[in-house]
């Protein structure tokens, strides 16, 4: 374990407060009236725990219903993915394509909008933030994405509308004047590409955002993230906040790569020259589980790789993705009975994620993945 991944008696009682939660995101530093500390991203408990577009697995995702659910549960990060409308808005949606996680078909006023677009190399039919305006999209209600999996979360179903970047950061500066410490966010730009090419492009107003709410520096508690590296490094151009590249599988390019005839796939990238490379832009990696614990054919895991050694020797955090506490979601030899959407043995498959010693992990169930921690660290 690295220095970094070490806690002492300070560090473990925070956490144990948050699981409680008695305490919201907890981060080394004080904090300003606004909710930004001095503490830097490295200063967070170890390993951070990540609401995957808030507390997921039990709110319909990237509402704001989610993100303070994932706040009160203790989490240390709560992510955001973030699509523009046509009028140039940046809103919180795991895609544009929204057909799955708002009620727009339930609106006869936008049936028109439904269409068929190729989005980095693949062809959806459904609705898209592009084509409202957000005064339009603030007529539709978020829903649950995979009803079939929670059914219990479609209880929030119109709960909730879909919220701005803006409106979550100016939430963020609030919760943390309450709370008296720096509500953290991990912030993703979705298909940059695609939308740079539709003339929406994402970087420049999310920088602008970002230093208008004081999180455009090193030390501002907001992590930036992308699947392509060339959104990760025109953010670095931008501001000097703490940067992540986003890894998918082994065989995939990311599409700025595939756009740009770089030849290059995420197995090139998790190479030590590929990870070097990464660190002249970047501050972390946030691969997929598989690229640290890789699975056999049979779904079970088998020995981890040397990604995390090898990141940390150039200097990289470790934020893998998505942990989620339902069977059908987990490696096989941690599912428990035969019903899929019940819950497996995820604190198993936590021990065996956080033994590589990983930085940090995304979750779609915070509370599952912090007790995780502190089990972790009390070892």
């Amino acid at each position: 374990m690295t220095q970094r991944a070490q806690s002492g008696p300070g560090r473990r009682t925070l956490l144990g407060a948050a699981v409680l939660g008695t305490a919201g995101l907890t981060a080394a530093g004080p904090a300003n009236a606004a909710g930004r500390g001095h503490g830097t991203y490295r200063d967070l408990p170890v390993p951070t725990v990540i609401g995957h577009r808030g507390a997921s697995g039990y709110r319909p995702e990237h509402t704001l219903g989610s993100y303070r659910l994932a706040l009160d549960m203790g989490a240390h990060i709560v992510e955001q993915d973030l699509v523009p409308t046509r009028d140039g808005h940046l809103v919180c949606r795991h895609e544009n394509d929204i057909t799955a996680t708002t009620d727009v078909a339930d609106h006869p006023e936008f049936a028109s909008r439904r269409t068929t677009k190729t989005i980095d190399g693949t062809a959806l039919t459904g609705w898209f933030t592009e084509d409202f305006t957000l005064a339009e999209l603030k007529t539709l209600r978020a829903v649950e994405r995979i009803p079939g999996n929670r059914q219990r979360n479609t209880v929030y179903d119109g709960r909730w509308e879909v919220p701005t970047f803006e409106e979550v950061l100016r939430w963020a500066d609030q919760e943390g004047r309450r709370r008296g410490t720096p509500v953290w966010l991990y912030v993703e730009t979705k298909h940059p590409s695609y939308f740079r090419s539709i003339g929406l492009a994402l970087e420049e107003p999310l920088a602008r955002l970002l230093r208008r709410h004081g999180r455009h520096r090193a030390n501002s508690p907001l992590l930036l993230q992308s699947f392509e590296p060339g959104s990760v490094r025109r953010l670095a151009k931008l501001v000097a906040t703490p940067r992540v590249v986003l890894l998918s599988g082994p065989a995939e390019r990311p599409w700025d790569f595939v756009e740009s005839g770089d030849p290059r796939t995420v197995a090139d990238l998790v190479t030590p020259a590929g990870l070097t490379w990464i660190a002249s832009f970047a501050q972390g990696i946030g691969p997929t589980l598989d690229l640290v614990v890789p699975k056999d054919a049979a779904g079970r895991l088998t020995t981890p790789t040397t990604l995390v050694a090898d990141a940390h020797a150039r200097g990289l955090v470790v934020h893998p993705y998505t942990m989620r506490n339902e069977n059908t979601f987990l490696p096989a030899d941690f599912r428990r009975g035969t019903d899929p959407n019940a819950y497996g043995d995820v604190f198993g498959a936590l021990r065996t994620y956080l033994g590589t010693g990983i930085d940090g992990i995304f979750s779609d169930n915070p509370d599952t993945a912090l007790l995780a921690a502190a089990d972790f660290r009390g070892r």
